[in-house]
């Protein structure tokens, strides 16, 4: 099992001081090499699911456990290098950032974790020729496309190799045909790299390409189907 949780809860303070619970003792279970879809509607959670197993937040009660081991006893480093080294997330907006160049925001978190900038630099060249933008290494992020800057955004997702992608709503901001190249392209790069991958997502039609696939619903995790 690649992550795990176990019967994870977690509720929000409301201006008028109750709670609302958005997750409710759930579950679930991800095995190696899978990709997973969770759709759902709109404040179902979903993407409260990617934050907890992404290490951004913490549950109210339950455990949460990255192959084996429980993410919740990580002391401030052990949380830093899960998030930087094991984690890589895709989101809904690229969130790349306008300062730099192309290849410098692919680049910029392989520096952060190992301060190696020769070695980042061609990891992310590589990358950037695995999405199809080998030849925009150079330009800013306003000069791409939308279809183009989620590509990079993949790419850099990518640049610490990984064993975890959460993507958020990765097409959400694409119309449909250049949100399913971008799909295809995101498995794709999943497959060749042997991914373990975790997407949430509105798009029906994109969530019935994977290998399994769960609903969010009142809390619960409900199985649609898994492919055989």
């Amino acid at each position: 099992m690649v992550i795990e949780t176990k019967k994870i809860s977690k509720s929000f303070l409301l201006p008028d001081k109750s709670r609302l619970t958005v997750l409710h003792d759930l579950s679930l279970k991800v095995e190696k090499k899978t990709v997973l879809a969770i759709t759902g509607v709109s404040g179902s959670g979903k993407s409260t699911l990617l934050h907890l197993i992404g290490g951004l937040d913490s549950p109210d009660r339950g455990d949460i456990l990255f192959k084996d081991r429980s993410i919740l006893e990580y002391n401030d480093k052990d949380k830093a290098l899960y998030r930087n080294q094991k984690i890589g997330f895709v989101y809904q907006f690229h969130y790349l950032m306008p300062e730099l160049n192309v290849v410098e925001n692919v680049a910029f978190p392989y520096l952060m974790g190992h301060f190696d900038r020769e070695a980042a630099f061609s990891r992310a060249s590589k990358l950037l020729a695995a999405v199809g933008l080998k030849n925009k290494e150079r330009i800013m992020p306003y000069q791409l496309s939308g279809g183009e800057r989620q590509r990079v955004a993949i790419a850099r997702s990518l640049i610490n190799s990984p064993e975890l992608l959460l993507a958020d709503e990765p097409t959400g901001n694409l119309d449909w045909k250049t949100g399913e190249k971008v799909f295809q392209l995101f498995r794709e790069l999943i497959a060749e790299k042997e991914l373990t991958a975790i997407m949430v997502t509105h798009n029906e039609k994109l969530a019935a390409l994977v290998d399994r696939r769960l609903h969010l619903q009142a809390g619960k995790l409900i199985e649609n189907f898994r492919r055989r």
